[in-house]
């Protein structure tokens, strides 16, 4: 059986002093921890990597913080804590309004910062519902319901296994990101799985046989050669 990954967490600040003693604080807790300085680079760790919390300063120098916050609202439902040394109740409104979880203000302390980080991962924890309930791919040929359990393929009803759901969830939660068995272990079936990572062949076989025209030439769920699985209904 797999292990459990590391949860990673993406700071992202235009200063640099301030990402190293995120990182250094975030690594002593035991998570993965990505840094971007500017907000294309965030946004391109979130299409590559799984991403479970963003620590995001509003000052940034290439895209407003409140707009990144947008669009990475328009991608996932991954949990934004907003840095800011702004002290303005309307500006505190506006970033919580572009999708923010919570916020902390500049100078902040590493126990503040600590205890929100835990706060809010406990608060999102196995949320792997994407920001849109309801998914169309490839002009409602696949259309997955999360908020009523529903899949159809060619608008006839697919039953799937909670299994199966929580790694279709997972898939197309980050459709960028290719995920290894035992990622999919992780972040799909949970620590309370037992068996193996071969056993996640099984379960992608039988999301193949269901939502695939041809399982063996799969348009969904594609097979990236030696690393693992990605969502292919975006391309």
């Amino acid at each position: 059986m797999a292990s459990a990954a590391k949860k990673a967490i993406l700071a992202v600040d235009d200063e640099r002093k301030i990402l190293e003693v995120v990182s250094s604080l975030l690594e002593s807790r035991g998570f993965r921890v990505f840094t971007a300085e500017t907000g294309g680079r965030a946004l391109e760790i979130l299409d590559r990597e799984n991403i479970a919390l963003v620590i995001l300063d509003l000052m940034l120098p290439d895209i407003p913080g409140e707009e990144l916050c947008r669009r990475v609202r328009a991608r996932s439902r991954v949990p934004v804590i907003m840095l800011t040394a702004r002290v303005d109740e309307g500006s505190l409104l506006e970033g919580l309004g572009a999708g923010a979880d919570d916020y902390i203000m500049k100078p902040f302390s590493l126990k503040e910062l600590s205890a929100r980080v835990e706060a809010v991962l406990r608060r999102s924890s196995g949320d792997l519902v994407p920001l849109a309930a309801r998914n169309a791919f490839r002009g409602g040929d696949l259309l997955v319901d999360f908020e009523k359990g529903l899949v159809t393929k060619k608008r006839a009803p697919v039953s799937l296994t909670p299994s199966e759901m929580r790694i279709l969830a997972a898939l197309v939660k980050y459709p960028g990101k290719v995920f290894t068995r035992s990622e999919l272990i992780d972040v799909a079936l949970g620590d309370g799985f037992d068996g193996f990572d071969r056993a996640v062949d099984s379960h992608i076989k039988n999301l193949r046989q269901k939502i695939e025209d041809d399982p063996r030439r799969p348009d969904y769920i594609l097979t990236v050669h030696g690393l693992g699985y990605r969502f292919g209904g975006g391309d």
